[in-house]
This record gives C-alpha cells, sequence and structure tokens, in this order.
C-alpha cells in the first residue's frame, strides 16, 4: 500500500526541519562508530579495573573478539512493573554466553512510580527524573567497554529516560526488554466508580482501600493504558523490542524466552558481527513517525506529547505539537482499552493486540515499513507473533484479525476515524486535549473560569459546594518552571463528578493529566506556563474561556490579555522536602513543555 499522503508530509516536513541538529548528530555517531569497539581504546590497567570481577570471562573480554553488552537496569522492587528485572541480569548473562557473548550490569538508574506519588509531594519531581535517568544510563555506558547496550525499563518516565540516553550512545546497537503487564484484577471501570463514591463521601477509605489493593495485586506493569504501556506499544513501532514482546505477562516462559532472544538478537547486531545495527540508524524521522502513528491508533497516553519531542531531540530530530494532532487527524482509533474503553491491555493483547495492529496500519499506508529494527529490515517484521518452541522463541504470522470487536478494531470499521490527539491554539497558547475518552458533546466547552494555583484548592471548593454552575476550572503555576509539572490526576474523580452532575465541566493548566485521567475535557501541557510569562497566568475568575476541541483553539473572550498583569504565585515552598532543594538547577534550566521539558536535551 503507497504511504499515506499526510504521513508522507509530515515525515518530509520533519526531515526538512531536523537536517542540521540531525546531520551533526549522525557525523557524531559516525565518527565514535569508525573508531571501532569500544574496550580497544583502553588501556590495560582501564581494563583490568573493569573486568577484575568476570571469573572466567576475563580471556574472552580482553580478546575483543568477542561482543561485550552492557546492561542498563531500572529495577526496584517497589514498583510493579520492574520487580520482576530482579532475576533479568543472571539470565541475560547465561544467554550471553551461550551466544558466544559477556554481559555486565553497567549501571542502575533511578524509576519512580507515579502512582505512588499521585497527589504527593514527590510527583514534583516526576518529570525531571526523565533526564536524570539518561543522565545515569550515560554514567553506566561512559565506562567505554560495551559493544551493544540492553535497556530494562517499563514505566513512565523510565524508558523515555532510556531511549535519550540510547540514542547519545546511538553508535551502538540498543535492545529494550520488557517485564511485561501484570494478570487482569479489579475492572478498571470498577475501580473509577469506587474512586467517584470515595470523592463524594458515599464510602470510606477502607472499601477504597480494597478496590485499589485489588487493581494493583501482583508484579507486573499496571493494566490499564496509562503511560507505561503506551511506553511498551511505542517501543514496539519503533522497533526497538523484538516482535511481540510487549504485553506477555511477567515470570512465564514465553517472557523468559524472549529476554533470551533479545540477548541473542543484541549480541548479533554489534559491530563486530555481520548484521551491525546501531540505535542511531533505528531512531530515524520514519521512526519516530511510526511512533506516532501507534499513540493515536491505541489512544495513547499525554505524557508521550512531552516525551517523545524529548527523546528525539537526543536523536537530532525536532518534533512539533502540529505533527501530532496532522498524524492524529488521518490515523484511526482502533484500539478501546480503559480508559477508552472497559478493557485492559491484557485483553487487547488477546485480541489481537498490536502485531494486529501494525498489520492492519501497514496495509493501510499509515505506517512506514521501509525502517531498520533491532530484529531487522522492515516494520512487516511486527506483525508475527512469538510462540514457544520448546524452551526458545519461534515466529509464526500473526492474527489476521480482531478477535474482540469491542477491544480491537480493523483500520477500515474503527471506533473512530481520528486518533483523538487535538493541539490547541489560541490567545492562552498552546496545548492539547486527549478527546478519544470525551463524549463528543463535550468537546467544545465555554464557561467561566474559576482560577487555582494547586490541585489540593479546588478539592476544598469542590468540597464546600463552590461549584453548582459550568466552569472552567483554571490550575495554573503546574508547569516544570514552577514544580516540576506534577500530573494532576487527583482531580479527575472530582471533575467526573461535576460533570455526572450535569454541570459542563473542562480543565484548563499549565501542568500534566495522566494516561488514564478519562472521560472530562482537559486543555493540558498549556505554553508558556504561568511561571514562565505565559497567557494563562492574566486569567481572573468569571473570565469567559472557550475551549474547542474540534477547531483546535483555546480562548479567553471579550479580554485584552495585552492589557493585564501577570498573576505572581508563592513558589517558595516548591523548593524544599522530599528533595526538591535538589532539583532547583532543572527548575532553573527546564525548556519549553512544547519542545519536550527537557534539561539534558
Amino acid at each position: 500500500m503507497a504511504l499515506h499522503p499526510k504521513i508522507a508530509d509530515v515525515t518530509d516536513r520533519i526531515r526538512a526541519r531536523s537536517e542540521g541538529p540531525r546531520r551533526a548528530y549522525l557525523d557524531t555517531m559516525a565518527r565514535a562508530a569508525a573508531a571501532g569497539p569500544r574496550r580497544s581504546h583502553l588501556t590495560c590497567g582501564n581494563q583490568a579495573h573493569a573486568y577484575a570481577a568476570m571469573g572466567d570471562q576475563k580471556d574472552a573480554l580482553v580478546g575483543e573478539t568477542a561482543p561485550n553488552i552492557g546492561i542498563i537496569t531500572a529495577y526496584n522492587d517497589m514498583l510493579s512493573a520492574h520487580q520482576p528485572f530482579e532475576t533479568y541480569p543472571a539470565l541475560i548473562k547465561r544467554a550471553a554466553i551461550a551466544a558466544g557473548a559477556t554481559a555486565q550490569v553497567a549501571g542502575g538508574v533511578p524509576a519512580m512510580c507515579d502512582g505512588v506519588t499521585q497527589g504527593q509531594t514527590g510527583m514534583e519531581l516526576s518529570l525531571f527524573s526523565r533526564d536524570v535517568i539518561a543522565l545515569a544510563a550515560a554514567v553506566g555506558l561512559s565506562h567505554n567497554t560495551f559493544d551493544a547496550a540492553i535497556y530494562l525499563g517499563v514505566c513512565d518516565k523510565i524508558v523515555p529516560g532510556l531511549v535519550m540516553a540510547a540514542a547519545t550512545f546511538g553508535y551502538i546497537p540498543s535492545v529494550f526488554l520488557p517485564a511485561g503487564p501484570m494478570v487482569s484484577g479489579l475492572p478498571n471501570d470498577e475501580k473509577s466508580r469506587v474512586r467517584q463514591q470515595f470523592a463524594t463521601g458515599e464510602i470510606g477509605r477502607d472499601a477504597l482501600m480494597a478496590a485499589e489493593m485489588a487493581s494493583y495485586h501482583g508484579p507486573g506493569t499496571c493494566t490499564f493504558y496509562g503511560t507505561a504501556n503506551s511506553n511498551q506499544m511505542l517501543m514496539e513501532f519503533m522497533g526497538l523490542h523484538l516482535p511481540g514482546a510487549s504485553f506477555v505477562n511477567p515470570n512465564t516462559p514465553l517472557r523468559d524466552a524472549l529476554t533470551v532472544a533479545g540477548t541473542e538478537r543484541a549480541a548479533q547486531i554489534t559491530a563486530l558481527g555481520n548484521a551491525y545495527t546501531p540505535v542511531c540508524d533505528i531512531l530515524d524521522e520514519k521512526a519516530f513517525v511510526n511512533g506516532l502513528v501507534g499513540l493515536m491508533a491505541t489512544g495513547g497516553s499525554t505524557n508521550l506529547v512531552i516525551h517523545l519531542p524529548a527523546m528525539a531531540r537526543a536523536a537530532g530530530i525536532i518534533l512539533d505539537l502540529q505533527d501530532f494532532s496532522d498524524i492524529s487527524d488521518v490515523t484511526p482509533l482502533m484500539a478501546k482499552v480503559y480508559p477508552n474503553g472497559l478493557a485492559d491491555v491484557n485483553h487487547f493483547h488477546a485480541a489481537g493486540g498490536l502485531g494486529f495492529m501494525i498489520g492492519e496500519l501497514l496495509n493501510a499506508g499509515l505506517l512506514h515499513d521501509d525502517v531498520k529494527t533491532v530484529a531487522g529490515d522492515g516494520l512487516e517484521l511486527y506483525t508475527q507473533e512469538p510462540k514457544l518452541d520448546g524452551d526458545r522463541v519461534a515466529y509464526a504470522k500473526g492474527a489476521g484479525t480482531s478477535l474482540n470487536t469491542k477491544i480491537l478494531r480493523s483500520a477500515s470499521d474503527p471506533f473512530q476515524h481520528h486518533g483523538g490527539l487535538q493541539q490547541l491554539s489560541g490567545n492562552l497558547g498552546r496545548g492539547v486535549m486527549k478527546t478519544s475518552a470525551v463524549a463528543e458533546e463535550r468537546h467544545i466547552v465555554e464557561a467561566p473560569a474559576r482560577v487555582f494555583h494547586d490541585q489540593d484548592s479546588v478539592k476544598a471548593a469542590f468540597k464546600a459546594g463552590e461549584f453548582t454552575a459550568d466552569t472552567i476550572i483554571v490550575v495554573r503555576f503546574q508547569g516544570p518552571k514552577s514544580n516540576g509539572m506534577p500530573e494532576l490526576h487527583g482531580l479527575t474523580p472530582t471533575l467526573a463528578v461535576l460533570q455526572d452532575r450535569g454541570l459542563k465541566v473542562a480543565l484548563v493548566t499549565d501542568g500534566r493529566m495522566s494516561g488514564a485521567s478519562g472521560k472530562v475535557p482537559s486543555a493540558i501541557h498549556l505554553a508558556p506556563e504561568a511561571a514562565n510569562g505565559g497567557p494563562i497566568a492574566k486569567i481572573n475568575d468569571g473570565d469567559i474561556i472557550r475551549l474547542d476541541a474540534v477547531n483546535g483553539t483555546i480562548d479567553v473572550l471579550g479580554v485584552d490579555l495585552d492589557s493585564r498583569t501577570d498573576a505572581i504565585a508563592d513558589l517558595s515552598g516548591n523548593g524544599t522536602g522530599v528533595g526538591r532543594e535538589l532539583f532547583e538547577v532543572f527548575r532553573r534550566n527546564v525548556g519549553q513543555v512544547t519542545e519536550g521539558a527537557g534539561v539534558a536535551v
């Protein structure tokens, strides 16, 4: 199928916009690759330090003929999604030796859980942790002893940070190995109902706790389609996972076999072999466009609207909000996974999953097939499905049809004909709105503003019964310069209750909302942010705001914003406690959210 003209146009636009930085990036990667295997440049003393604990593998390392794989791990046993990684290094090392290679844990990176920090002070470090992860991975790989890297990470900021590091070390191959989702627990719609009951005081905290524990109940990624699972989708669409690896449950024979296969592939694609595939050749503009298409087709997390530009910049590629919006316009929404539907990712995977979806999108001309991946040339490889053959992975033709059209549909008969992500622009700046879970009659909201400077104040006003008419709730000074841009997911139950009472409500913010935020219209990531002179700092209570996701606009009506002075918030409390002192340099130097809110890129 010929490539869709809009996909071709966006790709060409990205290529032209990125020409200078991409050329400089590739020149840097070429110089590094030309120097040959990293270990050949180490002194005898350097190497002795690096191999001192490697036992009978020292000869292979000194000989420089066997590839050495560096493992970057985000393991901790506080995150359910990352707990399975505890056993991966030993398995990877055994698989590497069997494949004639060696492997070493090059370093660990932090991995925080937004579920634990949601609504807490620690969430103010969440977005910045992405750049810390990239920096920490760079420290691990800086020992310069590795011919390939394996990255172990799953959740919200972890995968984007690891991709930024992989791109920076783009002259060596990189394989991402996931851990998979936990098995299904309490249905997501029931969890949402219980949260709303708690918000209105109908049930107590004991009932809320019981529901939450039944939802998040075992090792693996949370099963709703938030940022973590959007990351896994992205790695498959961009060719950094093995085909079909994203949504296989932890601690299963197939999961272990995929880990072994990923290790073997990492050894095969180094510069010491015949299939050298540095990650800089994978992470081109076509790969990022494929990732954007996957994000829209699955109804993925809005957090990736921030992370993808940062990931791309690390590879010399410049993405813009218009790219997201244009691709959304022509990409069909093919999946209904919570919060866009009632199913979870296990149901999605069973219905045909990413393999079916990639095949459909390729046939519709909406994906670039002519790309390099860790599995080989061509995205068509990712329509295959991994099966067990003994204790090894064998690939077979994937599902040609959806096994449950309530969850997964073809590209020609989608749930809706656009991807559900709308750029918004107007006299309040630029932002985005995820529309895929919002009823069409709520895509346009025009109402008076109520202005707040934190989400706790919104909750207090709700409990005091202050919201009795249609309202657009403005929560400002929530951008990265203000406080690190914590998610405002804690407002979702409150806003949903107001909406269920028959009010037309919406959220306008320079902050973030979770990929699980659901059915309330929300104009998020508004830029410039209030702390950076953005127009959102000029809004007053009672101003009429029109949020129009049909036409892609966000405006204050009948107000000359230039005649007003900016509101000033007391941000002094944002700099101390729970480690925030250490991140002042991040808040001071962070880039625009429309460019990825980067510090390291």
